[in-house]
């Protein structure tokens, strides 16, 4: 990866996220004169390994972020029979939807940390990818 093809999504960023156009000016100057240092060229580089396949043929460890995710849905997920059990009457209604709180409750928030994070990365990986050509 050429540090100089970070240039047009970071300006792209930068673009959406300052709102003066003085200040976005400063900043894609300041982004432009980085470019040529020795310090954005190591930040390409880690930049392209964070997003770049795991070597290899491994469908484990190609599949491994995906698998996380449906694993998790699955686990969010397993709550929506409790409250269609429930629907058939009001008391069963109820009886479904504690039920289903306290299995949600049940979940350590590190848990749904971890999926947010794994979830925005994985977003931002596949986002990066498909700004490169390399993911469909």
């Amino acid at each position: 990866m050429s540090q100089h093809s970070l240039i047009p999504p970071l300006s792209t960023v930068i673009d959406r996220v300052v709102d003066s156009s003085d200040a976005r000016a400063a900043a894609k100057l300041a982004l432009l004169r980085l470019g040529d240092t020795r310090e954005f060229a190591t930040l390409a580089r880690r930049i392209a390994n964070a997003v770049s396949p795991a070597p290899g043929r491994d469908p484990l460890t190609n599949r491994a972020r995906p698998a996380f995710l449906y694993a998790m849905y699955v686990i969010l997920l397993a709550a929506l029979p409790l409250a269609a059990l429930g629907a058939l009457s009001p008391a069963a209604a109820e009886g479904a939807v504690h039920a289903a709180t306290l299995y949600l409750r049940s979940l350590p928030q590190e848990l749904y940390t971890l999926f947010g994070t794994g979830y925005l990365g994985y977003t931002a990986a596949r986002q990066w990818g498909k700004i490169k050509g390399v993911d469909g």
